[in-house]
């Protein structure tokens, strides 16, 4: 791992969704700048290479299989993390599913209910044994991963859309009950050629995007720049 620079602070970052795409990313860029990530993935060959790539024989298991939409689940993973690591300083909600492309009404209800699952109440289930140990700590940055789909929409991911708009709505009110000065912002992350983003536009479309290294490269710095000064501000990293 590389050291953090001098007169920077090494920070504990919490980050759900890390098997692939963006987390993954960032999980390597913090990783490689000195920072500890704490990730959960539900991909158990992922998670196990992770702790391979990342974490050394003497360390501490810094990734975990977990299913976040679970909350007994998410409550054992956090309690794990806040008893080894301690709280977060960072707080990164990134897991999320977009539906297949298609009309409201013709979207299966069991696709509609997984996509309401992870994206709502899988964030809300990390949020709620999160957070009272950030409280704790007096410190703390929450973000979010909304969508541009958050603040527009497009036909055919009506459901992805609600989700995002939800989590915009989720964040803001979440910032004025937080105490100061901990912070929780909504953030779109922009257009990112990933594994959701092929499932929308097809593989010839993303390829055309960004890869999720060069998002991270700056992304991840613009994360670490957020402060109180931002709190309940919708907020793009693109």
């Amino acid at each position: 791992m590389a050291a953090v620079k001098k007169g920077s602070q090494k920070e504990l970052i919490v980050i759900t969704g890390v098997s692939y795409g963006i987390g993954y990313a960032m999980t390597k860029w913090f990783q490689s700048n000195g920072h500890q990530v704490i990730g959960c993935s539900r991909s158990a060959d992922k998670i196990e290479q992770l702790n391979k790539d990342f974490c050394s024989a003497t360390k501490h298991k810094q990734f975990f299989v977990v299913d976040i939409t679970s909350d007994p689940d998410v409550r054992n993973w956090a309690e794990k993390v806040v008893s080894t690591f301690g709280s977060p300083t960072f707080l990164l909600n990134n897991a999320g599913l977009v539906n297949r492309s298609a009309s409201l009404w013709e979207v299966p209800v069991e696709e509609f209910d997984k996509v309401i699952d992870v994206n709502i109440k899988g964030t809300t289930n990390v949020l709620r044994h999160f957070i009272p140990a950030m409280i704790e700590s007096k410190r703390g940055v929450i973000v979010n991963f909304t969508s541009g789909w958050g603040r527009s929409v497009s036909p055919d991911v009506a459901p992805y859309c609600a989700t995002k708009w939800g989590l915009e709505g989720l964040s803001k009110a979440l910032a004025m009950e937080l105490p100061a000065p901990l912070t929780c912002v909504p953030l779109n992350p922009g257009i990112i050629d990933t594994p959701m983003l092929q499932t929308t536009f097809g593989p010839s479309r993303a390829s055309l995007c960004q890869s999720p290294e060069q998002w991270a490269e700056k992304a991840c710095p613009y994360i670490l720049s957020i402060d109180y000064s931002h709190n309940g501000k919708s907020v793009t990293a693109s």
